[in-house]
C-alpha cells in the first residue's frame, strides 16, 4: 500500500492486474516504474467514482445536446413554420435550408458517435458552435435583436458537450 492508503480487495486485485501486467508499449519512467505504475499508484479512494459521474454528465449532456439539435435539423427539414417564418424574416435563402438543417444533422450525429470516437465529438461541436454563431450574426444583421437568445440557447449546450468530450 502507497501513502497509507486502505484498499479494499476488489481494489488491490485490479491494482495488482494493472501493475504486474508488463507492457511492452508502456515506456519506463524515473527509478524504472512504468507510466501506467506511476498514475495506478496515485489514486485515492473513490477517484473511479467521480470518474463514472463525470462520464454519466457527459453523456447526459452529449445526448440531450445532440436530440435538440437533432430535432432542430428535423423541424428545418419538414418546413415547420415557427422555424421557416423565421429564415423568410432573416432573407435566408430558399436553396440553402436543406444545407442548413444537413448541417445541424451531421452535428447532431457526430455528437453522438463522439462518445466513442471524442476527436468527432470536439469536431462536431466546433462545426454546431460556428452554425449556431453565424446564426447570431444572421439574426442581428436581420435586426430582430428580440430573437439573439434563441440560437445562444442552442449554443451555450453546444459548447458545454464539446468541451465535456474534449475533457474525456
Amino acid at each position: 500500500m502507497e501513502h497509507g492508503d486502505a484498499l479494499r480487495p476488489r481494489e488491490a486485485h485490479r491494482r495488482l492486474e494493472l501493475t504486474d501486467t508488463p507492457d511492452p508499449a508502456v515506456t519506463p519512467g524515473p527509478r524504472g516504474v512504468s507510466k501506467v505504475q506511476r498514475v495506478v499508484g496515485e489514486r485515492r479512494p473513490g477517484a473511479e467514482r467521480k470518474a463514472v459521474k463525470m462520464s454519466i454528465a457527459t453523456t447526459i449532456v452529449v445526448l440531450a445536446t445532440a436530440a435538440w439539435v437533432g430535432f432542430s435539423a428535423f423541424s428545418v427539414y419538414t418546413r415547420k413554420s415557427w422555424v421557416v417564418d423565421n429564415f423568410v424574416d432573416y432573407e435566408v435563402p430558399r436553396s440553402w435550408w436543406f444545407w442548413l438543417g444537413s448541417a445541424k444533422a451531421l452535428g447532431a450525429i457526430g455528437l453522438v458517435v463522439g462518445m466513442w470516437i471524442p476527436s468527432l465529438a470536439v469536431a462536431a461541436a466546433i462545426g454546431l458552435v460556428l452554425y449556431f454563431l453565424g446564426a447570431v450574426v444572421t439574426v442581428m444583421r436581420a435586426r430582430a435583436y428580440r430573437n439573439v437568445p434563441f440560437p445562444m440557447l442552442y449554443l451555450a449546450p453546444v459548447v458545454a458537450a464539446g468541451l465535456m468530450t474534449a475533457s474525456v
